[in-house]
C-alpha cells in the first residue's frame, strides 16, 4: 500500500568540502520577520437559521474566522527544529473566538495528558432514523479518463448543520430523559480528536439541570475544513498586497474552499432518481416544505446512545449523538445495502508553500496512490481522523474519499475529480493509527468536570462553558462564562439577515 519509488543509490558518492568557513554571523531573509494572519474571508458557505445553521453552497452574506494557529505539533511531543528554521517566518496566532474579560477559566490541560486517558469504545445503540439517501454513483470509483475530467458542479440543495441544543429530536429525547449528555457527531470528533488539532476551536458546553450539551457557536471554526493543519510547513497568512494566487492559499481561504468543495463533492456522487430512494423511519426533521425552495440533499440522520459510564458508576452514563450519513451503495456480496461516508480531500498547488511537500495527484494518483495517501495522513491527520471518527460513530459500512484538485493551480475557481477511493472506517482507523478509546476518555473526563463545578448548583439551574483549543499551544483550556454568552451574537445575526432578506425583496 505505501510503495515508494525506490531512491538512487547514492553510496558510491562523496564530497569534499575544503572551503574555509567564515566566522561571521548570518541569519536567513524571514529571520526575524512576523506574518500576522487577517481572519477570515467573505463568501464561501452562506449560514441562516440562528445557531440551527442552514448551510448552502456558493457565495453569501456569512462570514467565518479562520486563522492559521500552527501549535506545538505532533501529539504534543513538540516539533522537531531542523536546517534553516531560523528562514523560516514566525506565525502570529489568534484564538477561535474572542476571550472576554467576564470569563473565568477552570482548567487547562495539555495534550500529553490527553493522550493517556482511554474509555472501552461503546458500540452504540439505534434510537431512530431522519431523512433519506440516494445512492452512491459508482462510475467515480472507475479513474477518470483524460480530458474528460469530471468538475465539481456547484448545486443548491437543502443541508442543514444545527447545533445539538437547537435539534428538535434531541431535544424530545431529553425531555424523555434518555440520556445525560448530547451532542452531533461534528461537535463529538472534534473533541475525540482534540490531540491532533493544531488550529484553534471552541466547544459550547450548556448544562441545563442534569443534562449537558455540547453545542457550537453560529460560523465557528470547526464547521470548517482545514487543509494541511498538520503539515510541517502549513499555509501561511499573507498581506492584501501580496499577489492573487497567493492569496488564494492562506488558511482561511483554503478551508473555505475545502468546505465548499466537500459540500458540493457529497451531493454530485449521487444518482438522485426518485425511484432508487431509500427513506428512513422518519422525514428530515430541519426541513419545512413550505418555506424552502431548493430540493432536500441527499443525507440520512441516525440519533444513537452510547453507554460512557464505568464500573463505579451508580447508574450508567447515557449519551446521545446525532450521527449523519452520505450515501447507499449495493451491497456487492449480497444482503443489505451499506451506508457510506462521502468526504474530498483537496490539492491546492503541490508546488506552493504550505503544500507540506505532496506529490503533484495528477501524475502520481495512479502508480503512487499509497504515497499520496500516506502525505495526506501526514499532512491532514486531524481531518482524516474527525472523518473516520464521525463514520464510526454512524456506524457506517464504508468511507468514500475523493481527490479533487484544482483546474489551474492559480485559481481556487474550478475543480476536477482525479479519483474516490473507499475505506471501511475501522480499518481506516487502525491505518492511521486512531485510537477511539482515548477519544471517548476525552469526553468522560470533559463530562466528568462538568458535573463536578455544578454538583451543589440548584436543579433549575442553567450553566454554560467553553472549551477552548489554545492557538499557540498543545493544550485545552476550559472557561466559565455567563448563561447570556453568545446570545446577543445571534440576535444581531438574525436581525442582519432579516434586513438583508427584506432589502432583496
Amino acid at each position: 500500500m505505501f510503495t515508494v519509488a525506490a531512491a538512487e543509490d547514492e553510496s558510491s558518492f562523496s564530497v569534499v568540502d575544503n572551503t574555509r568557513t567564515s566566522t561571521k554571523r548570518t541569519f536567513g531573509r524571514g529571520g526575524g520577520t512576523v506574518f500576522r494572519g487577517r481572519g477570515g474571508q467573505r463568501g464561501g458557505m452562506a449560514q441562516r437559521g440562528g445557531r440551527g445553521a442552514f448551510q448552502r453552497a456558493g457565495g453569501g452574506r456569512g462570514q467565518d474566522r479562520f486563522y492559521d494557529n500552527r501549535g506545538g505539533g505532533r501529539g504534543g511531543r513538540g516539533r522537531r527544529f531542523g536546517w534553516k528554521d531560523y528562514d523560516k517566518p514566525q506565525r502570529t496566532r489568534e484564538p477561535s473566538v474572542n476571550i472576554r474579560p467576564e470569563w473565568q477559566m477552570l482548567e487547562e490541560v495539555d495534550f500529553t495528558r490527553l493522550s493517556k486517558l482511554n474509555l472501552d469504545a461503546p458500540e452504540g445503540e439505534d434510537l431512530d432514523s431522519y431523512g433519506f439517501l440516494y445512492y452512491y454513483d459508482r462510475s467515480y470509483d472507475k479513474p477518470p479518463v483524460k480530458n474528460a475530467e469530471r468538475r465539481i458542479q456547484a448545486l443548491d440543495r437543502a443541508a442543514y448543520n444545527v447545533t445539538t441544543s437547537q435539534d428538535p429530536v434531541i431535544q424530545q429525547l431529553a425531555e424523555k430523559n434518555t440520556a445525560t449528555v448530547f451532542a452531533t457527531s461534528d461537535i463529538l470528533s472534534m473533541l475525540m480528536c482534540a490531540t491532533r488539532s493544531v488550529y484553534s476551536w471552541d466547544i459550547v458546553i450548556v448544562h441545563q439541570g442534569d443534562k449537558i450539551y455540547l453545542d457550537k457557536r453560529n460560523g465557528a471554526s470547526l464547521d470548517l475544513v482545514t487543509v494541511n493543519e498538520n503539515a510541517y510547513d502549513a499555509p501561511l497568512e499573507v498581506s492584501e498586497t501580496s499577489a492573487k494566487h497567493e492569496q488564494i492559499n492562506t488558511p482561511s481561504a483554503l478551508a473555505m474552499e475545502a468546505t465548499f468543495i466537500n459540500h458540493n463533492f457529497a451531493l454530485q456522487t449521487v444518482s438522485e432518481t426518485p425511484q432508487a430512494k431509500v427513506s428512513f423511519a422518519q422525514p428530515n426533521p430541519f426541513y419545512n416544505e413550505a418555506e424552502e425552495t431548493e430540493p432536500l440533499a441527499s443525507k440520512g440522520y441516525k440519533y444513537r446512545r452510547f453507554n460512557i459510564g464505568l464500573e463505579r458508576d451508580e447508574e450508567p452514563l447515557q449519551m446521545v449523538v446525532r450521527t449523519e450519513v452520505d450515501a447507499v451503495m449495493k451491497n456487492p456480496t449480497g444482503g443489505a445495502d451499506q451506508q457510506l461516508i462521502v468526504k474530498a480531500l483537496n490539492e491546492f498547488d503541490s508546488k506552493a508553500p504550505g503544500s507540506g511537500s505532496a506529490l503533484d495527484w495528477r501524475s502520481k494518483l495512479v502508480s503512487q496512490r499509497g504515497a499520496v495517501l500516506a502525505t495526506e495522513m501526514k499532512n491532514n491527520s486531524c481531518k482524516l481522523a474527525r472523518w473516520t471518527t464521525q463514520a464510526i460513530l454512524a456506524k457506517a459500512d464504508g468511507m468514500k474519499l475523493g481527490f479533487v484538485s484544482r483546474a489551474n493551480p492559480r485559481s481556487a475557481a474550478g475543480h476536477v475529480v482525479l479519483g474516490v477511493v473507499g475505506y471501511k472506517p475501522k480499518e481506516f482507523a487502525t491505518q492511521m493509527n486512531l485510537n477511539l478509546g482515548n477519544g471517548w476518555g476525552i469526553v468522560r473526563t470533559i463530562v466528568d468536570r462538568i458535573r463536578e463545578l455544578d454538583a451543589d448548583e440548584p436543579a433549575d439551574a442553567v450553566k454554560k462553558y467553553v472549551l477552548i483549543k489554545d492557538p499557540n499551544k498543545s493544550v485545552l483550556r476550559l472557561y466559565s462564562v455567563p448563561a447570556s454568552t453568545f446570545d446577543e451574537d445571534e440576535e444581531a445575526e438574525l436581525e442582519q439577515e432579516e434586513k438583508a432578506e427584506e432589502s432583496e425583496e
